[in-house]
């Protein structure tokens, strides 16, 4: 029987990784590395060169395919159906590794924040011993570059998906929301008028790319950054906060 460790790495950045973090790596007899396609190869290299960066001897690294997710029976349904999925593709991983005892996986951001690994992880039957090393979120590293705070004086913000404002508009009561996991620009379906954004793509990173300023004014700019960038690199991660203008 193993345990199970999920590391928060932060956004990319090696120099994210904690102390904590870099420990579980060097006591890791198993890495899972998740492989996303060729065009999105560099993913798997990040971690890669993390693990190199903290480690003298690399644990042993095992790789797994991502399956597709299926989007035509409902966006719930396809995320448990594939969540289903990658737990049986980490079972398979980790059973042609009979000797592992203790292994890990390198989870972008944090554990706990928008992340599936702990639901996935519960699906593995055996049920493993788990525990999680927080990490730097895409979030705290948005705002940490902006140089801003995430909350107005005594206001509440709001963390949500880009789904979720296309389908259901400004969250009640919220000044200031944060948006992530949106690869379809969401804000777009806002008054532009009425925001002003903090959006980054890549952010912590090398490439990282920032842009503030009113929605209506930047909303081009950010569309076409991100296009360009995602055609450059194969891949985008991004995250944006926004705040609405008082009345």
């Amino acid at each position: 029987m193993f345990d199970l460790t999920l590391i928060g790495i932060g956004t990319g950045n090696p120099d994210h990784v904690t102390f904590q973090g870099a420990q579980a790596i060097r006591d890791a007899d198993l890495i899972l590395i998740p492989r996303k396609g060729e065009n999105k190869a560099d993913l798997a290299g990040l971690r890669e060169e993390i693990i190199a960066t903290v480690t003298d001897t690399p644990p042993q690294i095992a790789y797994f395919d991502i399956p597709k997710r299926r989007a035509d029976d409902g966006y719930l349904r396809g995320v448990d159906e594939w969540h289903d999925a990658i737990a049986l593709r980490w079972h398979e991983a980790i059973s042609d590794h009979p000797e592992a005892r203790h292994v890990a996986l390198l989870i972008w951001g944090d554990p706990s924040l928008y992340d599936s690994s702990l639901r996935i992880a519960s699906r593995l039957n055996p049920q493993p011993k788990t525990q999680v090393i927080p990490g730097i979120t895409a979030l705290q590293a948005l705002t940490a570059a902006h140089a801003i705070p995430i909350n107005d004086l005594g206001a509440p913000y709001v963390v949500t998906t880009g789904r979720r404002i296309r389908d259901e508009g400004w969250p009640v009561n919220a000044s200031k929301v944060a948006v992530m996991l949106d690869g379809e620009c969401s804000f777009q379906s806002l008054e532009m008028d009425q925001y002003d954004i903090w959006w980054g793509a890549y952010v912590g990173m090398k490439q990282q790319l920032l842009i503030h300023g009113p929605l209506n004014e930047v909303a081009e700019e950010i569309l076409a950054n991100r296009a360009r960038c995602r055609a450059a690199h194969g891949w985008i991660m991004d995250i944006y906060l926004l705040k609405k203008r008082r009345v």
